[in-house]
C-alpha cells in the first residue's frame, strides 16, 4: 500500500480532488475515464461494500492509522496520498468530512428495465436540482423502502460529491437511473404515476385507492415550482400531504420521506 505524503499540489494524481470539476469529472466524451468523488470513511465504506471501484484515497495523516486504518488495508496497491489538514484544505477549498476523500470510477449508466425489475414504489425526481435535497430523498429511499429512483435528465447528478455526502452513501443502496420523460417510459413498464401537487382535484396522501395499487411512481418536483400542469395533467393521481395550521406545503425531501413512509409495500 503507497502512502504518499503531500507537499506541493500540483501532482497531476491530485486533479480529481481539486482541479476538475464536477462535469470535468464525469468525463462523458470519455466514460471510461470518468469518476466521482466519495467523502467520509462511512461513505467510502458503503461505496465499496457497493462494488464501487476506488482509484486512489486522500486522507489527512492522522487517520492513516485512525478512522481510515481499514480502508488504508482495503485499497491495496492503490495510491493513498496524505497530509496535514490545512495542506489538504488548501488543495480540496474546503474543510473535508472527517478528513477522507476516495475518488472511484463512475459505474456505468443503468437501464430502466434494469433498475426498476421487480420493483412497487419508485421515486421520480423531475427536475430537482438542489443537491441537499437529492441527497436527503435518497436516504429516505433507502431507509423506507423505495425500490428504485429514477431522474430527469434537468435534476442534479446523484454522484456529485454533496449529493453522495448528504445521503450519507445511500447513492449505492438504490439503484437509479436518468431517463428522458420518465413519467412516459414508466407507465409503458405499468407504473400509476402519483404527482405529489396541490390542486383542486389532489387526493390525500392516505387515501385507500393508493396504497391497493401495486406499481406506483411518485413523481417529487422542482424546489420552486413543483412539477409542471402538463406533468400533473398526465398522471393518474394527484396527491397531497393533509396539513394543518394553514401551511399549505413541505420542502421537496421532507414531502418524499412522508409519502415514502405513508405509500411503502
Amino acid at each position: 500500500m503507497p502512502v504518499v505524503p503531500i507537499q506541493e499540489l500540483s501532482l497531476p494524481e491530485l486533479a480529481p480532488y481539486s482541479r476538475l470539476t464536477e462535469a470535468q469529472l464525469r468525463a462523458r466524451l470519455c466514460p471510461s475515464a470518468a469518476l466521482f468523488i466519495a467523502e467520509s470513511p462511512k461513505v467510502i465504506r458503503t461505496a465499496l461494500d457497493a462494488g464501487m471501484e476506488p482509484v486512489s484515497m486522500l486522507c489527512e495523516e492522522k487517520h492513516i492509522t485512525g478512522d481510515a486504518a481499514d480502508l488504508v488495508g482495503r485499497l491495496g496497491h492503490l495510491p493513498i496520498f496524505t497530509g496535514s489538514r490545512e495542506l489538504l484544505s488548501s488543495l480540496t477549498g474546503y474543510v473535508m468530512t472527517r478528513g477522507v476523500l476516495c475518488a472511484m470510477r463512475r459505474p456505468e449508466a443503468r437501464s430502466l428495465d434494469e433498475v426498476v425489475c421487480g420493483a412497487g414504489r419508485v421515486v421520480v425526481l423531475d427536475g430537482v436540482t438542489d443537491w441537499t435535497n437529492v441527497g436527503a430523498i435518497f436516504r429516505s429511499a433507502a431507509a423506507l423502502g423505495i425500490d428504485a429512483v429514477v431522474l430527469s435528465p434537468d435534476s442534479c447528478d446523484p454522484l456529485v460529491r454533496r449529493v453522495v455526502r448528504v445521503s450519507m452513501g445511500s447513492v449505492f443502496l438504490v439503484p437509479w437511473t436518468v431517463v428522458d420523460h420518465p413519467q412516459t417510459a414508466l407507465r409503458r413498464l405499468g407504473f400509476k404515476a402519483v404527482a405529489m401537487a396541490l390542486t383542486d382535484r389532489s387526493i390525500p396522501l392516505d387515501a385507500p385507492c393508493l396504497k391497493a395499487e401495486p406499481l406506483l411512481a411518485l413523481i417529487m418536483g422542482t424546489e420552486g415550482d413543483g412539477l409542471s400542469a402538463e406533468t400533473i395533467a398526465g398522471a393518474d393521481y394527484t396527491v397531497r400531504i393533509p396539513m394543518h395550521h394553514g401551511v399549505d406545503s413541505l420542502n421537496v425531501a421532507a414531502a418524499a420521506a412522508v409519502a415514502f413512509w405513508e405509500l411503502r409495500r
